[in-house]
């Protein structure tokens, strides 16, 4: 089993690859040259080359919105398909003009598309955000097969739900990058909890008690903004 996540030697950056840990990927030779094998591929090769090239060009100078533009104009792109969380409506229309303006053109697909009930796909109407009445569920499979229907270039995620997110990926012909992740409660910043998960959210994060869906949600964190004589802004408090 590999853990590079809890390694502390990163051979794999060393260009002699000392001290590799047992289970060290780097010693599935076989795999690694598997690997290298297809970027050879001329259709992956262009596709990778050039997002390398981005990352050089644009390096802790472009944001991420500025690089998927950039990327999509090197690589020959003329039809940008954008599968869009209807919480982003707004986000969503000032993205499609951004590339528009670029002389793109952008084909969108809301995550509502085709209006089924919840119910319809085996929801439970409990585990709706207000039983008892119709609400349109996250329809990403449509949201894909709409934009492979109309043959998109290279398609965007921008804010679909966890799993969603996945179907969409999945279900899409053209390759998908996610320009923007949902988190509702860190103003779509999810690397937040991330850096309190010892602090802040550090009981927020278990999820055993969550399994089997009956406890009832945690008070959401209160946004303070507490003025110091040492700090700006606001915090988060637990």
């Amino acid at each position: 089993m590999y853990t590079c996540a809890s390694c502390t030697i990163h051979a794999c950056k060393d260009p002699e690859h000392k001290d590799m840990p047992k289970n060290c990927p780097m010693r599935q030779e076989a795999l690694v040259e598997e690997a290298k094998a297809e970027y050879q591929k001329p259709e992956v090769q262009k596709f990778f080359v050039t997002s390398s090239e981005i990352e050089h060009d644009g390096y802790c100078q472009w944001p991420r919105l500025k690089e998927t533009m950039v990327f999509c104009k090197r690589m020959g792109y003329k039809k940008i398909g954008l599968g869009f969380c209807i919480g982003f409506a707004k986000e969503a229309r000032i993205v499609a003009d951004l590339f528009r303006n670029e002389g793109f053109t952008v084909v969108s697909a809301v995550c509502k598309s085709g209006g089924v009930d919840k119910t319809e796909a085996g929801i439970p109407d409990e585990k709706k955000l207000k039983p008892g009445q119709y609400e349109a569920m996250c329809n990403p499979i449509l949201q894909a097969k709409l934009l492979n229907e109309q043959k998109t270039d290279f398609n965007i995620a921008l804010g679909l739900c966890v799993g969603h997110d996945s179907l969409f990926y999945q279900y899409s012909e053209a390759r998908v990058t996610t320009l923007v992740v949902k988190d509702r409660v860190l103003a779509h910043n999810p690397v937040g909890a991330i850096y309190c998960a010892d602090g802040y959210f550090k009981n927020r994060l278990k999820v055993e008690e969550y399994l089997s869906g009956s406890r009832k949600q945690d008070r959401p964190p209160r946004i303070c903004f507490h003025k110091r004589k040492h700090m700006g802004g606001g915090i988060l408090c637990g």
